[in-house]
């Protein structure tokens, strides 16, 4: 079966030309992120991730794929589009500005404006987060009292903020190619890219463990074990839909009669997929990476110890972020009117629910129930690693948050590459064919 896919690929050509190009995007991605800022003492930034590698520096260098950890011109990542996304949203949602509903409504052209207006948000967010990110890193310090700046003069200040917020722009551009001439969501593969790459360094940790008698075999067979466990769960997850069926109305028109089929209505458990926890991650860990980098004051030992991701606070904030983005992305993307009233123009109905205003109540009242259920399965998922960390002394963050991410985007990605190879299926539909009689024939020829 395998076999047969990576057949029909490589005889796809545009399929094959769009996959080339998400590989060629990812790895051009990957080089930049390996690019150091100049003027960075690359010791001292080591020294600093070593010693919180378990904390969120640790989580957040994972999530920019090494990014941060090398203070790169991609340091920033995705994250200032990711929180400028979330606020046009909720901005949106809210009613706040009736010009952004009404751009809103009027369909593609609105939404390119509207992308262009997050666009320069995300842009001043960028600005706002390298300032404090670069006056941040200022004040970090190794052994003996070394700067992790080898001159943090306002030349340095000036030039990494415009370079953090460059490579913001340039990932967010890279994105948006991807999702146009490529595969899948441009965002989420480029998070994705930097996940995968920092996995088999976290496998070959273990295994070292291992060899050194540091982590019983037993407990390391157990961790890869509830890890493909999970990886079941979530696939689950994913793909579990709750179908509702519709029943049309049977319609004569003349002597040939329309309707009287059973259709069925497909909402998924997990609706919003990996975009909730990606939200949830980028809002809960913006603080506490600037407090990360700034250790030494007060307030920044306060939020760290409180906030610690083997606290409860930590853990019942970050569930309530991911349950709150379930249902704001659920709210966004289904309209239960919307559902109910085009059921009522097409003779549509749910057996035992009447038409119009009951039928958008039913629909509401099954998607609260699944978007609940869905959140509070994620939000166990994502707090995996920290009971890891706890009870088994695992040193890396393995599973949880970024296994939901590697799952998802990939199940999504695959998605569409069936969907590619599905539509190629219809080649006789394409130009130069011609239907007569029911059957197609070739008439350029």
């Amino acid at each position: 079966m395998a076999n047969n896919t990576v057949a029909n690929i490589l005889n796809a050509p545009e399929l094959r030309k769009r996959l080339l190009f998400v590989f060629g995007a990812l790895a051009v991605f990957r080089i930049a992120a390996a690019i150091p800022i100049p003027g960075i003492n690359t010791e001292v930034l080591k020294q600093l991730f070593q010693a919180h590698q378990n904390g969120i520096l640790g989580f957040m260098n994972i999530f920019s794929g090494g990014a941060l950890g090398r203070f790169s011109i991609l340091a920033l990542g995705i994250m200032p589009y990711i929180n400028a996304s979330i606020i046009m949203g909720l901005v949106r949602g809210a009613h706040i500005f009736p010009a952004l509903d009404r751009m809103h409504k009027e369909g593609e052209s609105g939404r390119r404006k509207e992308n262009q207006i997050t666009r320069i948000f995300a842009l001043f967010l960028a600005v706002l987060q390298g300032s404090m990110m670069t006056f941040a890193i200022t004040r970090v310090t190794g052994v003996g009292g070394v700067s992790a700046v080898v001159n943090p003069s306002f030349m340095f200040f000036l030039t990494t903020v415009l370079t953090l917020a460059a490579g913001t722009m340039f990932v967010m551009w890279l994105g948006e190619q991807i999702t146009e001439k490529g595969v899948g969501n441009g965002i989420s593969l480029i998070i994705f890219a930097g996940i995968v790459d920092r996995l088999p360094s976290a496998i070959m940790e273990v295994v070292k463990r291992v060899q050194t008698d540091e982590m019983d075999l037993f407990v390391a067979l157990l961790i890869f074990g509830a890890v493909a466990v999970v990886t079941a769960l979530v696939v689950w997850l994913e793909t579990a839909q709750r179908q509702i069926p519709v029943q049309y109305a049977k319609r004569q028109i003349g002597n040939k009669s329309y309707g009287g089929q059973t259709s069925y209505l497909p909402l998924k458990i997990d609706q919003s997929g990996v975009i909730a926890v990606i939200f949830a991650s980028s809002v809960i860990s913006l603080p506490l990476t600037i407090a990360s980098f700034n250790q030494e004051a007060e307030w920044a030992q306060k939020l760290l110890s409180a906030m610690n991701h083997s606290s409860t606070w930590y853990m019942l904030l970050f569930s309530a972020l991911i349950i709150f983005f379930c249902y704001f992305y659920n709210s966004m993307t289904i309209n239960p009117s919307d559902l109910a009233d085009n059921m009522k123009k097409w003779g549509g109905f749910i057996p035992g629910i009447r038409p119009g205003e009951p039928t958008k109540n039913y629909i509401e009242w099954v998607m609260n129930r699944l978007t609940f259920c869905g959140a509070i399965f994620v939000c166990l998922i994502a707090v995996l690693p920290d009971f890891f960390r706890s009870y088994f002394n695992v040193d890396f963050y393995f599973g949880g948050t970024a296994l939901l991410i590697v799952v998802g985007v990939a199940l999504d990605t695959v998605g569409q590459v069936q969907a590619h190879l599905l539509a190629r299926n219809y080649e006789p539909l394409m130009k130069g064919s011609k239907r007569i009689k029911g059957r197609w024939f070739n008439v350029g020829q």
